[in-house]
Order: structure tokens, then sequence, then C-alpha cells
């Protein structure tokens, strides 16, 4: 099993910048791969960044150039910077771990608001 807990959200202003974290606790030797999700208002939740274990990253073309997703692995954490926040970012961000077998685990989600 494998424990991840969310944190960094919060209300900003459009254009402002939140910096997001996840730490990971538990049988970490076992994930493969990070990353965030996000589910707005009415809609699905989406993949918004990844990152795997060797450092390779992926995000939504949403974000492309105003997030970065980084890891710390000696804290087993993960990071999402997100800078020139839109109202459309506006969502429940969940962290999640991805297994090299069976389902991801996720986090309880973390809320940002971003306010025009």
């Amino acid at each position: 099993q494998v424990q991840l807990v969310e944190s960094g959200g919060g209300l900003v202003q459009a254009g402002g910048s939140l910096r997001l974290s996840c730490a990971a606790s538990g049988n970490i030797f076992s994930i493969n791969g990070m990353g965030w999700h996000r589910q707005g208002p009415g809609t699905q939740r989406e993949l918004v960044a990844g990152i795997s274990n060797s450092g390779w990253t992926n995000y939504a073309d949403s974000v492309k150039g105003r997030f970065t997703i980084s890891r710390d692995n000696a804290k087993n954490t993960v990071y999402l910077q997100m800078n020139s926040l839109k109202p459309e970012d506006t969502a429940v961000y969940y962290c999640y771990a991805a297994p090299a077998f069976g389902s991801n685990y996720w986090g309880q989600g973390t809320q940002v608001t971003v306010s025009s």
C-alpha cells in the first residue's frame, strides 16, 4: 500500500501561482511514476502532468509552458508548480502514484480556485 498526502491548494487570482506537494509513504518501491490529475466543476477527471522514476515528464496541452512537475526522491515527494493560473484551472487536484502492477493510488485531493 501507498499513502499520498497532498498540500498547497488554495485561492489565487488569475495570473498568480501556486505549488502543490504530494508526499508518498508506505511501499514506495513499487511506484513507477507519480503525477496529478484534476477534476473541475462538471468535467471529467483529466491528467495534468506526470513524472516517471527516470524523470521523464508529460503534460496536458492546456498546461504546457505554465505548469512544471518535479520530484524529490529523497523526500518521496512530487511537486506541481503552477504559474499564470487561469480561472479554467479551477479544480480539485488529485495526486496519483502508479505502481508497476495494479491500479493507481490516489490522494484525497486539494482544491485550487482561480478567481478572475
